[in-house]
């Protein structure tokens, strides 16, 4: 039509000049710019075939120069047209595209090069003038139609220079910040548009490009690949040898060869591994693909060089033509793999995962096991499988790639190590890894946590000994090279510390082990961080060289270990390590001062030891004078682990042979200590801070000792220690009696001394109590003087004397001290010393005013003060502390006379002991303390508020609700992960739930009452995040309902009776949680504690009963509740779990209730079985329906009505009835005339065997069969005339013909536990309720609760019969049958059995040139127009689908909604009948258009300088809605290739990019579908445009 046009132009008038001046006046629309160039190429054409010139260069480079520069420069200013969607932006990228086809004919028709040169040299200014802004379009088209006109030899300098700029353009496009964007746009152009032109050129500007791209000092950050991906798949064509282009005088000057260089092959693997965009890894593929392709069409051998550091590995790449079938199946194999992961959907990529196997068959030579080809094409797969958005599919990867070593050997490799210490080790990272399998059972382990130790274990042992040591240093340096989940840190130590023995770390891996250990300790959850360090001090005893590190370094390493968490002496670890000591101990590297003692080998940890004690207790070099510090704990700490792990080792050596050896080693090693302690009481004049840290390591050695956990009776170590310590106990005593009570302590830095000496004191009397007590001993000399002396102290301060620094120190001390002493006596009553009257210690603390305040002291020596305060706590500190100490005085005091406290303050006039006779007063002071005190000393408030609230509750309500409230607050507002959390909530809940408190609220029915009940749902709801909370409410509550193991009392179960809410909530308790969200909970014991206690319970009493009764309403209303909320749930759902929990319950409760009250509850358990339920439910309300028949036959009447409504109400809870019917011999047991029952029961049955439902026919013939077995055993003369029919009908379905799902279902459910073991009665226990039945039916793993758990569970005891916990029938030994899962899938492993290629189709890219036919388009709209026929605009591309259904249905498409073309790659497709079948002749009455796949640049750029808008359908970050894309008229649209989609280097040329919304899971939608869609939607909208136009 063009052709047709410009002729008609010039048939006007002949001379050029005047036409295109004509053209060049006006504005400059688009179509005015599309007539001047298609005029231009028409002119051009004439001047080619030797038409007469004339005046027409002189033309050419008026129009050039005085219209199509001015009009692109004009242009320039505004934004890249691809962010422009609307019509202003896609009408100027029309007019830049036609003007810049123009200027290249303008160049041609110029007559010289000088037009070219000069134009380029002008662009190249603008282009460098305005980068990095945007608007560089214009500079771009104006070089882009120039380009090709420049000489390669004379303009050559040019041609590198634009190369420089373009090269810079196109790798800017992914910088940071704001000008991201139109950046990204002005590479996207270049590399479209630009480099493509440049590479026709050749020469100069190729090589100054590929200069650029392979430079050494090129950045090569990941966000540089991009960029460079884009401008390598832009040149693919001229950076790779052109096939049949060896010589020849018209062959293509040789360029450089992208497969021998290694930074290509980098930059490809790096986009195909790591790459986050989609696009970057297609355009990686391409090009891997592309020079797989011309290596095998080229048939020459190549190899890429290798980089100095690469060793003698294979090249990155490498072509043998010997090889190239093998190459080729290789790299077929590989690329399948990569396309298929880009689909993110593990059901699509397993079945192609075992071809990855064969890559690594191929990989590795079978003579000499080396690498063939280089493994870091296998790490790209296993990157991009970890990087990955679905976890699912990263968990594949990463247990793919730990199982690569249990089936084959795999040589050594560089990139392997580096690989497992940097993408493998990131992805382990991930905790949801870890997870259990689907159907693994809990406490089993994790699966790929297994594999990662196996794998650890083969990995290392194949290593060369010389990089062995390296690679696990580098491994545990990477474990605290970011911040871990205690999982993952978990199984990477356990992996290491699998590691078998070897010499492979120094002094830098143990440090790196330490730091590893300082990770451990960031989580909160003290099981996991425990075994970790456990695994970690493994590791270094199996890895560490010790002839390269000290016993210094060892004792240093320890300290990292919290010791109460995992190297608590008497544990098998602390056994382990003492013997690695004995084993290694005179190999240890020795420091210079060891060695000058000449000890012999066998002697060095003796001699560390000794030597470390005596340099310990010498008085430090440093210390400044009586006001100095308190020294750290950690000296102390590492001293006293040393000297007991050396005596450890020592008892090892000498067995059980010289026992008194053990106790002069340890008299050896603390005599330096012991003649300290021992000068303590005589000696006034000792350093200050030797007292100090000979006190720590005696609190140290102590606390380490003690750590076994067992008695320490039979531990001869422990007792040694002890009767040391005892020795010295007068010497410290009388010490500590004179530091604490003369005035000595004065600064705030003493009071850290002061809680050392309070410590050591209780150590002290815990250590004497236990030998038994004596009065003369020297603990109570002291106990008495110090307790007066504290006295004193506090009453000479009330005197109103200045409140110097000294003097208010002394007043926390003496209070500190006299907390302790009161709490000495507390919880050792043989300490008392005064009788039960008050005497003066009573009144004084009872006189104390709560909660009274230390006044900051007036600082008479600022600086003292001021230094000291720096390192101090802080006064606000010290004085809560003086509170707390207050509130532990009055805790004592209220407990010791707890009978005297009255129920109001009134009836005592003058009060002899004010705190405990003015109980409102005092708990008023108790809620002020709560405000004051940080949560970390609120406990004697909490246990003081205990013993007054009771026998204020009554009299004082409001005030007692004010303190439940206060007491909540605080616990509300503390972690579980504090320390403090538990004993605070401990505490909480003895005093709030406590049985007089519950007691009396009850009986009041007051606020209070509702306020405790609120609380308790409060607590009930914070389990739900808080694990353990739950358990702590309902053990107390529970134990202080008992008082012996098989008598609950009447009096506390009276009570209990208005909360048992508590224990309904206790029963049905339990959080459903995601799979990424189940950690190990223990809410198994909260129910486990309310079952164990309702088993106490007795039936006879007649308080328990009535508690049982209310509690089983309760539970049936709550199962009524559940019903209604949600008619149908799924299975392990949350609404299923409750239900199950509730019916469980109904059952350890049934043999309690009696008669009268079944007659009460039977409709709503009959009602029960109505309801759609799941099969646990099912099987509980059946069970618990056949013991209350079979115990209360009365209800048979009852039952008999069930099958009496009507057909609605039956459909689906018939078959619950029917089930107890088929356990009729069980419900008849102890009736003696049975055959009434039996006739009533056949009668029912043989109606409900005919009915249309196949399930309820199958349960009624399997009652059938029951009750039928019944009457032939009884031989019941009355039912003779049934027996032809029963008999017939049980033979028939006995007999049944054929192997369909009929006969399977009849064998399945005879089959069923619940008709074929199970029996009712013989099954009653624990065990089958809670875990057999759970089992059976398909219950989810967290739902079964294994029996060891019940006996496990101590805090409430095992009532009488505990043999009714276990199952005596074969029942617990079935598994789960099929019956009643029939919808589970079988052969889930198939898809891996399948044949190797069967599930991959094979893409065959033809690469012969063809010129397409451009008359046949002008053809087929002549014969259209005679039709009458509609055609638009629209041109649709199809020359990279390969398969004939998808072209024929796409052709039938096209043709219905009259596209203007169909374009294809290949004419023959239409003799194929598959295509015939689908276009159903549509291809007679469609141009068709062959454009071979090479070809398409091309076409394609040719279109765009029609005017044409290249629209591809692909999901790439800048995609357009289909919804919202508005399609120009000139539209072509190109769509890809089946599987592959468009090729990277198309993509290049698209306009815009649209995508197909979607709402489901699956990824992508077939092409000729899409392209229908597509096709649909332009049509529609062109239908819209013409009526709004005609109207």
């Amino acid at each position: 039509m063009e052709w047709v046009l410009a002729e008609a132009l010039l048939s006007q008038s002949r001379d050029p000049r005047v036409l295109l001046g004509a053209l060049c006046r006006g504005e400059a629309s688009a179509e005015r710019v599309e007539t001047l160039r298609f005029l231009l190429q028409r002119l051009e054409d004439e001047a080619a075939r030797g038409g007469d010139a004339g005046a027409l260069p002189e033309a050419a480079r008026e129009v050039a120069a005085g219209y199509l520069v001015p009009l692109l420069r004009g242009l320039r200013g505004r934004p890249a047209g691809g962010s422009e969607p609307g019509p202003p932006g896609r009408q100027r990228r029309r007019v830049l595209r036609a003007a810049g086809a123009a200027l290249r004919s303008c160049a041609r028709l110029a007559g010289g090069p000088q037009l070219a040169a000069a134009l380029a040299e002008e662009a190249l200014r603008d282009l460098l003038a305005v980068w990095p802004a945007s608007g560089l379009e214009g500079a771009v088209e104006v070089l882009a139609a120039v380009g090709p006109c420049l000489r390669p030899c004379e303009d050559g300098p040019l041609l590198q220079r634009v190369a420089e700029a373009a090269l810079a353009v196109a790798l800017g496009g992914h910088g940071d910040g704001d000008e991201a964007g139109p950046a990204e746009d002005a590479a996207a152009l270049v590399a479209g548009r630009l480099l493509p032109a440049l590479g026709q050129c050749g020469g100069a500007a190729l090589r100054a490009v590929w200069g650029g791209l392979v430079a050494p000092g090129m950045p090569s950050g990941p966000g540089r690949v991009g960029p460079k991906l884009l401008v390598l798949s832009a040149l693919a064509e001229k950076l790779l040898p052109e096939p049949g282009a060896d010589g020849g005088p018209g062959a293509r000057e040789a360029g450089p060869d992208a497969r021998r260089c290694g930074r290509f092959w980098r930059t490809v693997q790096a986009g195909l591994g790591r790459a986050e965009d989609a696009l970057t890894r297609k355009r990686a593929r391409y090009l891997l693909q592309r020079a797989v392709e011309v290596s095998a069409e080229l048939g020459a051998d190549c190899a890429c060089a290798c980089a100095p550091q690469e060793g003698n590995g294979p090249s990155l790449f490498w072509w043998s033509d010997k090889k190239k079938d093998e190459l080729l199946k290789f790299w077929e194999n590989y690329i399948l793999i990569m396309e298929t992961l880009e689909g993110n959907q593990i059901h699509v990529i397993k079945p192609v995962l075992p071809k990855l196997n064969s890559l690594f068959e191929c990989a590795v030579s079978e003579g000499n096991g080396c690498w063939l080809f280089h493994p870091s094409w296998h790490m790209c797969i296993y990157k991009r499988m970890f990087e990955s958005e679905n976890k699912i599919l990263t968990k594949e990867g990463v247990i793919h790639f730990l199982e690569l070593y249990e089936t084959k050997v795999l040589p050594f490799s560089p990139e392997l190590s580096e690989f497992i210490i940097g993408p493998l080790m990131d992805a382990l990272s991930e905790s949801s890894l870890y997870s259990r399998s689907p159907g693994q059972l809990i406490g089993s382990g994790s699966p790929l946590g297994l594999k990662l130790q196996k794998f650890l274990v083969t990995f290392i042992s194949l290593l060369p000994e010389e990089i062995k040591s390296s690679f696990l240093l580098r491994f545990i340096q990477k474990m605290t090279s970011r911040h871990w989940c205690a999982i993952p840190i978990l199984f990477l130590s356990k992996a290491l510390a699998s590691v078998p023995r070897c010499k492979a770390l120094g002094i830098e891996g143990l440090l790196a082990l330490r730091d590893v250990l300082q990770c451990t300790m960031i989580t909160h959850q003290i099981l996991l961080r425990g075994a970790a360090q456990c695994y970690l001090l493994q590791t270094a005893m199996n890895l560490v060289d010790v002839e390269k590190v000290s016993l210094s370094d060892i004792s240093t390493f320890l300290m990292s270990l919290r010791q109460e968490e995992s190297l608590g002496r008497g544990t098998s670890l602390w056994t382990e390590l003492c013997d690695w000591l004995r084993v290694n101990e005179g190999c240890f590297r020795r420091l210079s001062t060891c060695s000058s003692t000449g000890l012999s080998e066998t002697a060095s940890l003796n001699a560390y030891v000794r030597n470390l004690v005596q340099e310990y207790v010498k008085s430090p070099a440093w210390e400044t004078g009586e006001n100095c510090f308190m020294p750290d704990w950690f000296e102390a700490r590492l001293v006293a682990m040393m000297v007991l792990l050396a005596v450890d080792v020592e008892g090892m050596k000498i067995q059980y042979s010289e026992k008194r050896r053990t106790q002069n080693v340890l008299r050896i090693f603390l005599d330096p200590l012991l003649d300290a302690l021992m000068k303590f009481g005589t000696n006034a004049y000792m350093p200050l801070l030797k007292t100090d840290r000979c006190l720590q390591l005696l609190l140290k050695l102590l606390h380490t000792c003690l750590l076994k956990g067992s008695s320490t009776q039979d531990d001869e170590v422990c007792t040694l220690l002890q009767n040391f310590v005892m020795s010295t106990t007068e010497s410290i005593s009388e010490f500590i009696l004179r530091r604490l009570t003369m005035n000595e302590l004065s600064s705030v830095s003493d009071l850290d001394r002061c809680h050392l000496y309070l410590m050591v004191l209780t150590e002290l009397i815990n250590l004497h109590v236990k030998v038994g007590w004596k009065r003369g001993n020297p603990i109570w000399r002291v106990i008495s003087p110090l307790k007066n002396a504290s006295i004193r102290h506090l009453q000479e301060m009330d005197s109103g004397q200045e409140p110097t620094l000294g003097r208010q120190v002394q007043r926390v001390v003496s209070m500190a001290a006299l907390a302790m002493v009161c709490e000495a006596i507390d919880q050792k009553p043989e300490l008392q010393l005064d009788s039960l009257d008050a005497g003066p210690t009573e009144r004084f603390l009872s006189s104390l005013q709560p909660n009274q305040t230390l006044q900051k002291p007036h600082t008479e020596e600022p600086s003292s003060f001021f230094e000291e305060s720096s390192s101090s706590q802080g006064w606000g500190k010290i004085v809560a502390q003086y509170i707390h100490d207050q509130w532990v005085c009055l805790s004592f005091l209220l407990k010791k006379y707890h009978s005297l406290i009255p129920p109001s303050e009134g009836e005592v006039l003058e009060p002899v002991l004010p705190a405990v006779q003015m109980p409102i007063r005092t708990l008023q002071s108790a809620l002020e303390a709560l405000t004051v005190l940080p949560s970390d000393q609120v406990l004697p408030v909490f246990q003081c508020m205990k013993i007054l609230v009771p026998k204020l509750l009554t009299s004082s309500e409001s005030l007692c609700i004010e303190s439940f409230d206060m007491a909540w607050k605080i616990i509300s507002s503390l972690s579980n992960t504090q320390l403090i959390f538990w004993s605070n909530l401990k505490a909480f809940v003895q005093f709030v739930f406590d049985t007089k408190v519950l007691t009396i609220a009850a009986k009041i029915k007051g606020q209070a009452y509702f306020k405790i009940k609120e609380i308790m749902y409060k607590i009930i709801e914070m389990s739900a995040l808080k694990t353990g909370v739950f358990n702590t409410l309902i053990s107390y509550c529970c134990q202080s309902w008992i008082v012996s193991p098989s008598n609950v009392s009447q009096e506390s179960l009276s009570s209990a009776k208005n909360y048992s809410e508590l224990v309904l909530e206790a029963c049905i308790f339990g959080t459903v949680f995601r799979r990424d969200q189940s950690t190990k909970r223990e809410d198994h014991y909260v129910r486990i504690c309310a079952v164990k206690f309702l088993c106490l319970l007795d039936g006879s009493n007649m308080s328990h009963k009535l508690f049982m009764e209310d509690l089983a309403i309760k539970l049936l209303d709550k199962d009524e509740v559940v019903s209604k909320s949600r008619t149908r749930y799924y299975v392990n759902s949350q609404q299923h779990r409750v239900k199950n929990r509730i019916w469980q319950t109904l059952l350890v409760l049934f043999p309690r209730f009696d008669q009268n009250f079944l007659n009460r509850i039977i409709d709503k358990i009959f009602q029960a079985g109505f309801i759609n339920n799941q099969a646990s439910i099912k099987y509980f309300i059946e069970w618990i329906i056949i013991l209350i028949l079979h115990k209360f036959p009365q209800f048979l009447p009852k039952f008999w009505d069930c099958f009496s409504y009507g057909e609605e109400n039956l459909k689906t809870s018939i078959c619950t009835f029917l089930s107890v019917l088929s356990h009729l011999d069980i419900i008849t047991q102890n009736i003696p005339e049975k055959k009434l029952i039996l006739k009533q029961a056949l009668i029912i049955v043989l109606q409900w065997c005919f009915n249309h439902n196949f399930s309820i026919r199958l349960y009624a013939l399997v009652a059938l069969k029951k009750i039928w077995n019944m009457c032939k055993t009884m031989h019941v003369e009355e039912f003779d005339a049934l027996t032809s029919v029963i008999e017939s009908s049980l033979n028939q379905v006995e007999n049944m013909h054929g192997a369909g799902n009929a006969k399977k279902n009849w064998q399945r459910i005879q089959e069923h536990f619940f008709f074929a073991t199970f029996h009712p009665l013989k099954d009653y226990c624990l065990e089958t309720i809670f875990y057999i039945l759970p089992r059976l039916s398909g219950l989810v793993e967290d739902e079964w609760i294994a029996i060891g758990k019940f006996t496990s569970f101590t805090d409430i005891p095992l009532d009488a019969g505990f043999q009714w916990y276990l199952s005596s029938t074969q029942l617990c030994d079935l598994e789960p049958g099929d019956w009643a899962q029939q919808d589970r899938g079988f052969n889930s492993g198939e898809a891996d059995d399948q044949s190797e290629w069967t599930d991959v189709q094979k893409k065959i890219i033809p690469w012969k040139n063809n010129v397409p036919d451009l008359d046949l388009e002008l053809a087929f709209q002549d014969r259209a127009a005679k039709l009458g026929k509609s055609i638009s605009r629209l041109i649709v591309v199809a020359s990279l689908i390969d398969k004939p259904t998808n072209l024929g249905g796409l052709c039938r498409t096209c043709e219905v909604f009259g596209a203007l073309v169909l374009v294809v790659g290949s004419l023959h497709c239409v003799k194929d009948k598959q295509f015939q079948h689908l276009s159903v002749s549509a291809e007679q009455w469609l141009p068709l258009v062959e454009v071979k796949p090479p070809q398409l640049i091309d076409y394609l750029q040719q279109k765009k300088a029609e005017g044409y808008t290249i629209i591809g359908v692909e999901q790439t970050a800048k995609s357009l809605d289909l919804t919202q894309y508005c399609f120009p008229e000139k539209s072509l649209l190109l769509l890809g290739n089946e599987r592959e989609g468009i090729p990277a280097n198309l993509i290049q040329q698209l306009d815009v990019c649209v995508e197909i919304p979607q709402q489901g899971i699956i990824r992508s939608l077939n092409v000729h579908v899409s392209g229908a869609l597509l096709i649909w939607e332009y049509t529609r909208q062109q239908l819209l445009k013409h009526g709004d136009t005609e109207s």
